[in-house]
C-alpha cells in the first residue's frame, strides 16, 4: 500500500524559509517535507514545470490556502505582540482601579435618587396600567391569581376602589352576589386604616353611639360617648350618672404601668434563682437599657416568678398617653438582650409568657394591676335613692353583698365582683378606638355599697387594670377621635405626658359606677324586666 493511498486527504509541510511555525499545506496527495514543501504546488517557490503541477485540489481549497498564507505573512513579530500585551495590561489595571474606587457621598445620593426615580416611574406605569382597566378587568386578574387581593391598595393607589373590587372578589368566592350589599364602604378615610389597624378591608360597620351626659367627676362635668347595640344600656347609665352627680364622683389613679411578661429557660432551677437575684441587684442597669428605646417608656418594676428551671419576668413601665403594648414589647426585647449578655446560658422562649397578662383573665392583673389602677367613690343621698332610683339604701347594700360578693365568690370569679362593668367598658372602648379585646382585664372591678351614718348610700368601684390610650391603635380614626374629643382627651396631653389617658381611665371607672348603681337599683326594685321590655324591644 502506497503513502498516497494511505493519506488521501491532506499533506503537511515545513517552510523554514518563511517562518518557524508549522504551516499546514492541505493537499490530497502525499506528505511534503523540506524543499518539496517549499517548492511544491503550495510552497513559496512553486513552478508550473515541477512535479506537483498536477493536483486534485479544488479552486475553492486553493483560495483558502492563499488567504491563510497572506494572513501569516501579515502576522506581527513577537516584540509587537509584547507591546500590545503591555497596553492591554495597563487598560485592565485602570479598569480594576475604577472598580475598587469607593464612591463619594454625592455619587451614592445621586445613585439612590436615580433608583428611587426609576422605581417611582415603574409604579406610575403600573398605576396607569390598572387605572385604564375597568373594575371587571382588575377583578379577572384577582380571580386568576395574577393579582393578589391584599395588594389592591398598593397596586391601584385608590383605596376606595380597592375595597370595592375586594368586595366583588369575596362575593364571587362566597357565591352570593349581594353578600356585601348592606355593608357600607363609601365615604370612609381608608388612608388612616391601610397599614395601620385593619387588613383585607371590605367596608366598615356603623355602630350606634349614644352619650351619657353631665356626669360630674372631680368637679368637672363630662359627657361620655358609648357605642353599643344593647338597648337600655345608655338610658340606665344616664340614670345612674344623674344620681351620682348630686354630690359628684371622686377618683384617684393608684398606679399607671403597662406590663409584658417574657418566659425564659435556664439549664437548671439554681440558675433561674440566680437570675432572679441578679435582676434585683442590677435593676438600674437593666432600666437604662429598657428606657433607651423610648422617650416615654420608664421601667418601674420587674417581678420574677420561678417554675423549675423556667423564669417568668413581668416588666412594668409608664407609657405616656399610649396604651403601650408596642412600646413595652420593644423595650423588653432590648432589656432581654442585655440580660442575655450576662447570662449566656439563658434561652428566651417567648417575649410573652402569659405572665403579663394580656386579654385573658388572671389573678396577677387583679392583684398587681395593669395599665391604670383607678378607684372612684361617691355618696348618694337616701332621698335620691328613693325618688330617682325607686329603691332603698338597705336593699342596695344587701343586694350588693349577696350578688357582687357572695355570688361572685361562689362562682370562683377573679375580678368579677360587680354587676356588669364590662358592658360600660366595652361600649366606651368601641367608641374611642381602644383594643376591644382588652375589655377582658380592663373590666376587672369590685363594686362596694355601704350605708353611711347619715343613712345615705356610699358606693365605690375599684378597677386595677384599665388598659387605655389616647394615641395609637384606632384612636386616630375620624369617628373615634371625635369621641375622644367629646370627653376632652383627644391625642397626647400637651402639658403632662399620660394625663389624657389617665383621665380617660377615670371617666371609664366613674361611668362604670353609674351603670352599676342603676342596674343594681333596677334589680333591687324588681324593674329590670319592665325596663328592658320597654327600651330593648322593637315595637311592631
Amino acid at each position: 500500500m502506497s503513502v498516497r493511498e494511505f493519506t488521501p486527504l491532506f499533506s503537511w509541510g515545513f517552510s523554514l524559509r518563511r517562518s518557524l511555525w508549522l504551516i499546514p499545506l492541505f493537499n490530497n496527495n502525499i506528505f511534503s517535507f523540506g524543499n518539496s514543501a517549499v517548492n511544491g504546488p503550495y510552497g513559496r517557490n512553486r513552478t508550473v514545470g515541477k512535479r506537483y503541477k498536477s493536483t486534485t485540489s479544488t479552486p475553492q481549497q486553493r483560495e483558502v490556502h492563499v488567504q491563510v498564507g497572506r494572513k501569516r505573512r501579515n502576522t506581527p513579530d513577537l516584540s509587537d505582540l509584547a507591546t500590545d500585551m503591555k497596553k492591554v495590561e495597563e487598560v485592565l489595571q485602570q479598569e480594576k482601579k475604577q472598580e475598587t474606587k469607593k464612591p463619594t457621598v454625592e455619587e451614592i445620593l445621586l445613585s439612590q435618587e436615580k433608583i428611587k426615580k426609576e422605581l417611582e416611574e415603574m409604579k406610575n406605569e403600573k398605576k396607569t396600567k390598572y387605572s385604564e382597566m375597568s373594575d371587571g378587568q382588575v377583578l379577572d386578574l384577582v380571580l386568576s391569581g395574577k393579582l393578589q387581593h391584599y395588594k389592591l391598595e398598593a397596586e391601584l393607589q385608590d383605596m376606595e376602589r380597592a375595597v370595592k373590587i375586594r368586595r366583588m372578589y369575596f362575593a364571587a368566592n362566597i357565591g352570593q352576589e349581594n353578600a356585601f350589599k348592606n355593608l357600607p364602604y363609601e365615604n370612609f378615610d381608608y388612608q388612616k386604616v391601610y397599614g395601620v389597624c385593619c387588613e383585607n378591608v371590605v367596608g366598615y360597620v356603623p355602630l350606634p353611639v349614644g352619650v351619657v351626659a353631665n356626669l360630674k367627676l372631680d368637679g368637672e362635668t363630662v359627657h361620655v360617648p358609648m357605642a353599643t347595640c344593647e338597648g337600655c344600656l345608655i338610658a340606665s347609665t344616664q340614670r345612674g350618672a344623674k344620681a351620682l352627680s348630686v354630690n359628684g364622683v371622686n377618683s384617684i389613679i393608684l398606679a399607671d404601668g403597662m406590663t409584658r411578661g417574657p418566659v425564659i429557660q435556664m439549664p437548671n432551677a439554681k440558675r433561674s434563682a440566680a437570675l432572679k437575684l441578679w435582676l434585683a441587684e442590677n435593676f438600674e442597669s437593666v432600666a437604662r437599657e429598657f428606657n433607651s428605646t423610648s422617650r416615654f417608656a420608664r421601667l418601674s418594676d420587674i417581678k420574677v416568678a420561678v417554675a423549675g428551671r423556667k423564669a417568668f419576668l413581668r416588666f412594668k413601665c409608664f407609657t405616656g398617653d399610649a396604651m403601650g403594648m408596642n412600646m413595652i414589647t420593644k423595650a423588653v426585647t432590648k432589656a432581654m438582650d442585655y440580660i442575655k449578655e450576662n447570662f449566656p446560658d439563658m434561652e428566651i422562649i417567648s417575649v410573652s409568657g402569659n405572665y403579663c397578662t394580656d386579654k385573658k383573665p388572671s389573678a396577677v392583673n387583679w392583684l398587681e394591676g395593669r395599665g391604670k389602677s383607678v378607684v372612684c367613690d361617691a355618696v348618694v343621698p337616701k332621698e335620691v335613692v328613693e325618688k330617682q332610683l325607686k329603691t332603698t339604701v338597705d336593699a342596695l347594700v344587701k343586694l350588693s353583698t349577696d350578688k357582687n360578693l357572695v355570688g361572685s365568690a361562689m362562682a370562683g370569679s377573679i375580678g368579677g365582683m360587680n354587676a356588669h362593668a364590662s358592658n360600660i367598658v366595652t361600649a366606651i372602648f368601641l367608641a374611642t378606638g381602644q383594643d376591644a379585646a382588652q375589655n377582658v382585664e380592663s373590666s376587672n372591678c369590685i363594686t362596694l355599697m355601704e350605708k353611711t351614718k347619715e343613712g345615705d348610700l356610699y358606693i365605690s368601684c375599684t378597677m386595677p387594670s384599665i388598659e387605655v390610650g389616647t394615641v395609637g391603635g384606632g384612636t386616630h380614626l375620624n369617628a373615634q377621635s371625635s369621641c375622644l374629643e367629646i370627653i376632652g382627651v383627644k391625642g397626647p396631653s400637651q402639658t403632662k405626658p399620660g394625663q389624657n389617658s389617665q383621665k380617660l381611665a377615670r371617666v371609664i371607672c366613674a361611668t362604670v359606677m353609674a351603670g352599676e348603681l342603676s342596674l343594681m337599683s333596677a334589680l333591687a326594685a324588681g324593674s329590670l324586666v319592665e325596663s328592658h321590655m320597654r327600651l330593648n324591644r322593637k315595637k311592631e
